[in-house]
């Protein structure tokens, strides 16, 4: 079974910086053509730099909260590459939350950014590989692979937000997987513990004893690089894992094997 994803077109969100901008560009280094999403313009000029002008990388920046972007994304991309082959819905957010706060709106926000986006992207990419498959009756007609957190299944008191919304994005990958294999589109996740995000950089550098914390929480004794995580994605992207669907892959060095419950969940 082959673990290579050259010459398929990904759409990579949450592209211009930290664990999507290292998706993409482990995509496009391993022969995808990559369209790399994001409303940070001004990053994805700056973090792509020449790249943009290889054959098989392209950019694309909008708010994709909004169902236009979302549509101008994907024609963006047909016009690139002529078809869609894998999406990865890398854009997150995590921001602390009070839970005892009735004015504190980040679980909304939260699932609006980290779940509607990533189910309305599905949705909107699916009826296009439907569309591409037409006529074929064997193969795999598309991959989406989300990325999610052990937050969905340990929780700590400032990310109360962040946890609800990881666990309504596992939901949604085993629902979707459900209702698209008929059409033979694959559906799985990642959920991470530690990894090298720009949010977990901006956070060790206001905190930094809490990676002590991390590693110690961590039985592999610590944090996993982006590149470990584009791995992880390009596995369930590929034919490699092609009878796999629905399924929430763990990659946390073992953290969830742990007790600990107020261990931060980055």
């Amino acid at each position: 079974m082959s673990f290579s994803i050259a010459g398929k077109t990904a759409i990579v969100t949450g592209g211009a910086n930290g664990i999507g901008l290292a998706i993409g560009r482990h995509f496009a280094d391993k022969g995808a053509n990559v369209m790399f999403a994001d409303m940070d313009e001004k990053r994805l000029k700056d973090e792509l730099g020449k790249a943009a002008e290889a054959d098989n990388i392209r950019y694309f920046a909008g708010d994709l909260r909004q169902k236009l972007a979302q549509a101008n994304l994907l024609s963006a991309t047909i016009d690139a590459f002529e078809q869609i082959d894998i999406l990865v819905n890398a854009c997150r957010q995590v921001v602390p939350s009070d839970a005892l706060n009735p004015e504190d709106d980040a679980v909304e926000m939260l699932l609006q950014q980290n779940l509607m986006t990533s189910l309305r992207m599905s949705q909107q990419v699916a009826k296009r590989m439907i569309k591409q498959a037409e006529g074929q009756t064997e193969g795999v007609t598309g991959t989406i692979v989300n990325l999610s957190s052990i937050a969905a299944r340990r929780t700590h008191p400032d990310l109360m937000a962040y946890s609800i919304s990881s666990a309504a994005l596992d939901q949604m990958t085993r629902s979707l997987a459900v209702a698209l294999a008929p059409y033979r589109i694959r559906v799985n996740a990642v959920a991470f513990g530690s990894v090298m995000s720009a949010s977990l950089k901006d956070t060790l550098r206001e905190h930094s004893d809490y990676r002590d914390d991390i590693e110690d929480h961590t039985p592999l004794g610590r944090i996993a690089s982006a590149t470990e995580l584009a791995e992880a994605v390009q596995y369930l992207a590929c034919d490699g894992s092609s009878f796999m669907t629905g399924q929430i892959m763990t990659m946390d060095g073992g953290r969830t094997l742990l007790d600990p419950v107020a261990a931060p969940a980055h």
